[in-house]
């Protein structure tokens, strides 16, 4: 395969707005370390877990873009620990 095609297919696969995490995967949060240098430009990630060694507990399987995390609340497997706070009327 090119590599012009498999950029294709990778592309292709990155903007596919369906999601489906496969069994053991995790949605995580990303965080900057600091405030000059962010090891990441997202807020979501899918990771597939690395069970052996101490340092490195998971490995980044997709960056989650937001027609994804849209396809994942409304196929009810977005984690409720990232499910947006209600926000209270403020007319009350």
């Amino acid at each position: 395969m090119s590599r012009a095609t498999k950029r294709k297919h990778v592309v292709r696969e990155l903007l596919e707005e369906r999601v489906q995490p496969a069994e053991g995967q995790s949605v995580v949060r990303c965080h900057p370390v600091s405030v000059t240098v962010s090891p990441c430009h997202c807020d979501f990630l899918l990771v597939d877990p690395i069970l052996e060694g101490s340092k490195v507990k998971a490995e980044i399987s997709l960056v989650l873009l937001p027609a994804h995390v849209r396809s994942l609340q409304r196929q009810g497997l977005w984690p409720e620990a990232f499910a947006p706070l209600e926000r209270k009327n403020p007319r009350e």
